[in-house]
């Protein structure tokens, strides 16, 4: 039986817990459950703190997780390996202190960083060679500063206006372009294959759209160039032998400007159908 740990709550919990279900598997109900077995699928899952499940999934005691890079990085366990982006929770981390004091991170040596994510700041800042004091804190990070806790901090950035509001400025290189993956443990355990092949066609139905129309058969080629579709669009001939029916398989965010140009050549009846699910 697969053995799959899930954020219990915050920012990954939801969406992970709903591309499980669209993926077929049968979650918990109740927010308070720990620990469900889905027999259909021959799965258990397991409800954690985001921040354990790179250290249960890496020590083999549980084979797979949805968690985030960051937080999987900053676990720092070895047996825990990055097996899929699943495409939801980005976030950025950055450097940022008091504004006109630092230019480069060189600038830190020596001094009191605060962050959350203390094993991601130390791997990145030992790649380039710089030392410093870390204070591990579990939130408000871009406090510290202002109550003389840290010189500087490392930190999640969206707009930054968090940490500008705090008096803090952004400085220095990325540290780390973040977003929820699936992990897999030190042993390939039976099943996981399947979540991942599941979970991959969840993502492609989100990305992508069906596009049907009628088009006049001279202009197939042109209409192709527009809409190529993943391998190649469907073509079937209508009554009229002068006009086809086309099914292409589409990205999502470019739906309306990929029938804007449909339309213009010559396209009719266009028609968009979701996706709920796909393997390619």
């Amino acid at each position: 039986m697969l053995r799959i740990a899930v954020p219990n709550k915050g920012s990954l919990a939801e969406t992970a817990t709903e591309m499980l279900n669209e993926a077929g598997y049968t979650g918990r109900r109740d927010p308070k459950d720990l620990h469900v077995i889905d027999p259909v699928n021959d799965v258990e899952f397991f409800y954690l703190r985001p921040k354990d499940i790179a250290t249960y999934v890496g020590s083999g005691a549980l084979d797979v997780g949805i968690t985030g890079r960051d937080l999987l990085l900053d676990a720092r366990m070895p047996g825990a390996q990055e097996v899929e982006q699943l495409g939801f929770g980005g976030s950025t981390f950055r450097f940022a202190g008091r504004p006109g004091v630092y230019a480069d991170i060189k600038d830190l040596e020596g001094l009191r960083v605060a962050t959350a994510y203390p094993g991601l700041v130390d791997g990145f800042l030992d790649a380039h060679g710089v030392a410093v004091d870390l204070v591990p804190l579990d939130g408000a990070v871009e406090s510290a500063v202002q109550l003389g806790v840290a010189d500087a901090v490392a930190d999640v950035v969206s707009t930054g206006t968090t940490l500008r509001q705090a008096g803090l400025e952004i400085f220095g290189p990325v540290i780390l372009e973040s977003e929820a993956v699936l992990i897999a443990g030190p042993t390939e355990a039976e099943g996981a294959e399947t979540l991942l092949r599941r979970l991959r066609g969840v993502m492609v139905a989100r990305r992508y759209v069906l596009i049907d129309y009628d088009l006049p058969a001279n202009l197939v080629d042109e209409a192709v160039a527009l809409a190529p579709g993943i391998e190649s669009p469907t073509i079937s001939p209508l009554r009229d032998p002068e006009w086809v029916a086309v099914r292409v398989m589409s990205p999502r965010k470019d739906v309306n400007r990929v029938m804007d140009s449909l339309y213009a050549i010559g396209a009719r009846a266009i028609l968009v159908t979701a996706i709920h699910n796909a393997r390619l």
